[in-house]
């Protein structure tokens, strides 16, 4: 990867739980810079909750829902936005994020996803009978698409959320993104 304009776009992908939003966010405070999650946004434009969007319109609604959001988001500058985890699964959308600003993938293994989202009953896709055998089979479908667009995969297994940030500070300044901050 070429070196980028410092005040290029960061954009977060990768499953339910992976800490997109929680990483996103510190890094935005970091860089002063303005945070976005798209399913926050469409759930602040549509006034509705995702699972009443998915209950009401069904999984391509949110989809088509989503692609505009994220066409919108990602057409702004200097930002970070973490974005749901099957924003991938449309083209143009890995299209946008890949060539509107740097694109990193927070990888974590379809165990670990389970146990940090297993109580949570916001995500629709998890009311399954088997959640983790759900997260197993999005991460099969999903994983490709997060690497065919990344420009960075970071591994979050055990690392700490700071050491994260720092992770991806690290490659952000690596790729001309963020400048070092002063110690």
């Amino acid at each position: 990867m070429q070196a980028r304009d410092a005040h290029a776009n960061v954009f977060f992908v990768g499953l339910m739980g992976a800490g997109k939003t929680t990483v996103g966010r510190a890094i935005a405070r970091r860089l002063d810079r303005p945070f976005f999650d798209s399913d926050h946004e469409i759930e602040a434009r549509t006034g509705a909750r995702i699972p009443v969007i998915f209950e009401l319109e069904g999984e391509a609604g949110f989809r088509d829902r989503e692609a505009h959001v994220i066409s919108d988001l990602t057409g702004r500058d200097n930002i970070v936005l973490a974005t749901g985890g099957g924003a991938v699964l449309r083209p143009e959308n890995r299209e946008a994020l890949q060539n509107r600003g740097v694109v990193i993938y927070l990888r974590a293994n379809p165990h670990d996803l389970w146990l940090r989202t297993r109580r949570d009953k916001n995500r629709p896709l998890l009311q399954t009978e088997d959640p983790k055998a759900r997260l197993e089979a999005l991460y099969e479908v999903r994983d490709p698409l997060y690497r065919e667009c990344a420009h960075f995969v970071i591994e979050t297994g055990r690392p700490s959320v700071n050491a994260l940030v720092n992770m991806v500070l690290m490659q952000l300044e690596l790729a001309g993104v963020a400048k070092h901050p002063a110690s």
